[in-house]
């Protein structure tokens, strides 16, 4: 089962356009190998069984959907369905869009554990398999926050040149959370437009790594 917040074929006026984006940039080689070999190994040693897992505590603990299905922007700045372990309590798909804060009476007590350690992400593995993501590009934001600052913060739309990440530079560095101000995103567009300028197969994996670091500690931010 699963829950949607913006249904796919109902695409909202706010969409950004693929014309106003510049060309893609260009993949360094080998890096969607890199995915594909990434994304595999996670699949068969690590959501095959934590996958069901978390899955089984989710239903345990609340009512409603396993997974949270959201449109999100993704390369070119084409919409497509993100995956994510639901992580709130459930309720009826269409309702306005609204970024999570701390003490967040919405989260589940398994949901806040799964956001501080980014488990919640896991599922995105499959978009990655599907070519709708890769393992390491910028996090694709969820829609109404595109909107909001698409045409407000330069170069905003350039973040969408690329195959948007499961993790990201800016992950890395530590931004995470909600954003609520034009001066926190643009330190995140930063980041993105630094990764996108810099990408290679070493930089994916020290953001690798640096994200599994994350995960371990915790994120006092994630919630």
């Amino acid at each position: 089962m699963v829950s949607e917040v913006v249904k796919p074929h109902l695409r909202p006026a706010y969409v950004p356009l693929s014309a106003r984006v510049a060309p893609p940039a260009p993949e360094y080689i080998g890096k969607r190998l890199f995915d594909l070999i990434v994304a595999g190994l996670v699949t068969i040693f690590l959501l095959s069984w934590l996958g069901l897992l978390i899955g089984l505590l989710i239903r345990a603990t609340s009512s409603g959907p396993i997974l949270f299905i959201q449109t999100r922007t993704g390369r070119n700045g084409q919409p497509f369905r993100c995956f994510k372990f639901r992580t709130m309590y459930h309720s009826a798909p269409g309702g306005s869009f609204r970024q999570t804060l701390r003490n967040d009476n919405r989260v589940t007590p398994i949901g806040g554990f799964l956001r501080r350690t980014n488990l919640d992400e896991l599922p995105q593995i499959l978009n990655v398999l599907l070519g709708e993501m890769s393992i390491v590009g910028p996090r694709p934001h969820p829609i109404p926050l595109d909107a909001a600052y698409w045409d407000t913060l330069a170069g905003y739309s350039q973040r969408y040149r690329a195959r948007p990440g499961l993790t990201g530079l800016a992950q890395a560095r530590g931004c995470r959370g909600a954003v609520f101000t034009k001066l926190t995103m643009s330190h995140r567009l930063k980041y993105d437009l630094l990764y996108i300028q810099k990408s290679s197969l070493y930089v994916d994996f020290y953001i690798c790594i640096q994200t599994l670091l994350c995960m371990f500690r915790g994120n006092s931010e994630a919630f």
